[in-house]
């Protein structure tokens, strides 16, 4: 068996009524005005979290940078979880040769760090919205923590997930018979000392669309997600779990602000 499910309920596996409202808000695709008006969750050590739905990328991605733009040294931290509609997403370092067969699919050239990657429904998406400055956080340190909170949501879900020397993301790690294949994605943009974009993480999605490209510039990369090991559970709880394990590592972090 690839996976072993925790007997008792974890945070990954419920979510609370009005993260559920929040993402039956997000449904539409012209609500994220609406679904980042609602009142928003109080998370450790300060942090925000907003459930916004399914949305377009590209909404997702203006709604990130004015944020950015705007905040000041007393802005609050904000962790968006979101899925988005089908869309590649070029990164900075990401060579249009990498796209092999689109399919139809839009191709986004972004502002985040890597190459080029796939967003779907199905799939947790966590925007962190971190002033790194106000937390004496290096990039270095951030990137290490948001993995750490990927590797501590999917052991909550009794899946093994590990780093990979020179490869960005959180692969799965043995026993798992698919041991090696990626199972969430890390991009980062900072600005004037604040993060944006953030961790995908594969919960319950087609996978085929992965095939149309080279996964963060890998040719061949195997890619997986939570249901294709046994672990059956929601994007939107998973990126619950994700928010919640990223703010108590803040709140212990010795450079916390």
């Amino acid at each position: 068996m690839d996976a072993i499910i925790r007997p008792q309920p974890a945070p990954c596996e419920t979510s609370p009524p009005e993260v559920a409202e929040f993402a039956r808000c997000g449904a539409d695709p012209s609500s994220l005005d609406l679904a980042l008006e609602l009142p928003a969750q109080d998370l450790p050590d300060g942090i925000l979290l907003r459930n916004l739905g399914l949305q377009p990328y590209q909404h997702a991605w203006d709604a990130m940078r004015a944020f950015t733009a705007a905040r000041d040294a007393s802005t609050p931290d904000e962790i968006w979880l979101v899925e988005h509609w089908p869309v590649y997403t070029l990164g900075q370092a990401g060579k249009p040769e990498h796209v092999l067969n689109a399919r139809g699919i839009p191709v986004v050239r972004s502002d985040r760090g890597g190459q080029v990657t796939y967003h779907g429904p199905g799939q947790a998406v966590a925007y962190v919205l971190l002033d790194i400055r106000r937390r004496h956080w290096m990039v270095r340190e951030t990137v290490a923590r948001l993995e750490d909170a990927v590797i501590r949501t999917l052991a909550r879900l009794g899946v093994v997930g590990v780093r990979r020397p020179g490869a960005p993301g959180i692969y799965l790690g043995a026993p798992h018979t698919r041991a090696g294949a990626k199972i969430s994605a890390l991009g980062l943009k900072v600005r004037n000392g604040c993060t944006y974009h953030g961790v995908a993480i594969n919960v319950d999605m087609d996978l085929a669309p992965f095939s149309g490209i080279n996964p963060c510039g890998y040719a061949g990369l195997d890619t997986v997600d939570l249901a294709g090991i046994g672990v059956h559970t929601r994007a939107d709880a998973v990126g619950m779990c994700f928010a919640t394990e990223l703010a108590m590592l803040a709140a212990a972090s010795p450079n916390r602000r």
